[in-house]
């Protein structure tokens, strides 16, 4: 039971002045349209489409829809068109990933942007004017066949792979009716034994979705962003013993050359004398000592003990793993 991704390719109409003028696929896309009503552009000549726009139609068909229904699109301009604003979309065929038709567009855009241009070359845009969407815009015309009630069995795939949640949902629906028709295929998908016919599969499916099951806890695992030195680490996260030392060594050098003059009537010739003063700073850190089995309310007192930035906390962790000290994750965005 999932969603199918439906695109279509059309043309806009109706824009003031904002379409994409004499691009050659909106030409195309004109002279099919007109073709369907019978007429036929003569050859060479451009029709210089100034009001309209080609675009790519795109929505979601959601799962057992059916002919009939009504469903959003959202249209965006393919080409060098600089706002919908206005704009009518032509009947516009959406297909899917099947190259089958499954809806019909067409209709009024709703565009929340805005765009002005002055004679001069400059240009003032509030958000996007060249996108834009069509609530119920599109007329389901094809349902897509789920084997929901001929299928032999039924599956339920997991949001999160997990072997030990995958077996707890197939013991609480074996619990709940009493039999084994729910096995664990793997760490991702049950497996649901169920009798053909739609009625009894819903009444199967309405119990099951409202059995409550605990997820197993999720593994031990350390985040860091390493762009913005964000490091965020769940409640799993246990430390081995370990002692960790943090320092900081600043090496300062600072130049302060002099002009040296000559003694008068000594011939001599001014000079540049160089001067430099270097320094030392070395934050001195305690060493802080791991118990084991911290948590992570320990660790995280621990390393603000030592003053760390996000960016040592990194460097902390990442040598904590390499010891063998903490058991975990360690996945670097």
């Amino acid at each position: 039971m999932r969603p199918n991704q439906l695109t279509g390719y059309g043309i806009v109409v109706g824009l003031a002045g904002t379409g994409d003028d004499s691009i050659e696929y909106a030409t195309q896309g004109m002279k099919g349209v007109v073709s369907r009503f019978g007429l036929t552009l003569p050859q060479g000549v451009n029709p210089a489409l100034k009001n309209a726009a080609a675009v790519l139609v795109t929505a979601d068909l959601p799962a057992f829809s059916k002919p009939g229904q009504r469903l959003d699109v959202t249209v965006s301009a393919l080409g060098k068109a600089k706002s919908l604003r206005g704009g009518t979309l032509i009947m516009t065929p959406l297909r899917g990933a099947d190259n089958e038709i499954y809806a019909m567009a067409q209709g009024n855009l709703a565009v929340g942007g805005l765009g002005v241009s002055g004679a001069d070359g400059s240009q003032v845009s509030v958000n996007i004017p060249s996108a834009g969407r069509i609530p119920s815009g599109a007329t389901v015309e094809r349902a897509v066949a789920t084997g929901f009630d001929t299928a032999p069995t039924l599956t339920f795939n997991l949001a999160e792979a997990d072997l030990t949640t995958a077996l707890r949902v197939a013991d609480g629906i074996n619990r709940a009716f009493g039999d084994n028709r729910a096995s664990a295929v793997d760490a991702v998908s049950v497996t649901i034994a169920a009798a053909p016919g739609a009625e009894q599969r819903i009444m199967m499916m309405g119990m099951i979705e409202n059995i409550e099951v605990a997820p197993a806890d999720a593994p031990a695992r350390v985040i860091v962003n390493a762009r913005t030195g964000t490091v965020v680490i769940n409640g799993a996260v246990k430390i081995h013993p370990a002692a960790v030392a943090h320092g900081k060594l600043t090496v300062s050098v600072n130049e302060s050359p002099r002009v040296v003059q000559p003694a008068p009537f000594s011939q001599g010739q001014t000079a540049l004398e160089p001067s430099s003063n270097i320094s030392i700073d070395e934050q001195k850190k305690p060493m802080v000592n791991f118990k084991g089995g911290a948590s992570l309310a320990d660790i995280v007192k621990a390393v603000n003990a030592i003053g760390a930035s996000p960016a040592d906390m990194v460097a902390i962790l990442e040598a904590l793993k390499q010891a063998g000290a903490m058991k975990a994750d360690l996945v670097v965005l």
